[in-house]
C-alpha cells in the first residue's frame, strides 16, 4: 500500500493541469472549496457529494469511560464528532482498486 499522501497543494496542482487556471488561482479556488465546506460542517450542516460521499457532524453524550489498563472509570465529556461515509460508487471503486 502507497504512503503517499493527497495534499492540498495536490489538488491546486490537478485544478491548474485540468481546468487551466493559474496556479495561484487553482490553489485559491481549492482553498475557498475547503473553507466552505469547514463552515457548513462548523455550522452543524451535512456536507454531500455525489458518487464520493458524506461528511457530517454528530454530538456524542457524555459518558463514563474506563482506562482498560487499571480499570478506573474515567469521565469523557460531550462532544461534536465529524463523520464520512462513503458512497457505495466510492466503496465500490476502493475494492476494486485493491484487486489489481
Amino acid at each position: 500500500m502507497s504512503e503517499k499522501t493527497l495534499t492540498r497543494m495536490d489538488l491546486s496542482e490537478a485544478v491548474f493541469s485540468e481546468v487551466g487556471l493559474s496556479r495561484n488561482e487553482s490553489a485559491q479556488l481549492v482553498e475557498t472549496v475547503l473553507q466552505y465546506m469547514s463552515d457548513a460542517l462548523v455550522a452543524g450542516e451535512t456536507v454531500k457529494i455525489s458518487s464520493f460521499g458524506t461528511f457530517s457532524v454528530r454530538d456524542k453524550a457524555a459518558r463514563v469511560g474506563r482506562n482498560p489498563k487499571t480499570g478506573d472509570e474515567a469521565p469523557i465529556p460531550a462532544r461534536r464528532v465529524l463523520t464520512f461515509r462513503p458512497s457505495h460508487l466510492m466503496k465500490d471503486r476502493v475494492a476494486a482498486g485493491n484487486k489489481a
